[in-house]
């Protein structure tokens, strides 16, 4: 017998999708570029992309295929930083895709 038999679904299915994408959409992390800029604005690119959730932030470098997992965005700077060959790192966050939804309850 199976944990789920005799269990009763929350709502309907079009309900349950429903509350499936608020739940994605209020859950989604915040995406940011790591831009390195070489000299005074004498050039710049991007070396990573990252995506901050509430409690840590994942990096991935667009050069040597590293992921990193940090604390924080903002701990990404000095890894992409390098005062001798005169990078500087900073974080360009991505605008949301629109306002975040309240959260949707099935009616049982």
């Amino acid at each position: 017998m199976s944990e789920v038999d005799g269990l009763k679904p929350l709502c309907d299915e079009a309900e349950f999708a429903a509350l499936l994408e608020t739940m994605v959409l209020t859950s989604t992390p915040r995406v940011f570029a790591v831009v390195q800029e070489f000299g005074e604005r004498l050039d710049g690119w991007v070396a990573g992309w990252g995506f901050a959730f509430e409690d840590r932030a994942e990096v991935f470098s667009v050069h040597d295929h590293s992921r990193m997992s940090l604390g924080k965005p903002e701990n990404a700077l000095h890894l992409f930083s390098s005062a001798r060959n005169e990078l500087r790192a900073r974080l360009v966050w991505l605008p949301d895709v629109g306002q975040r939804p309240e959260v949707a309850a099935c009616s049982a």
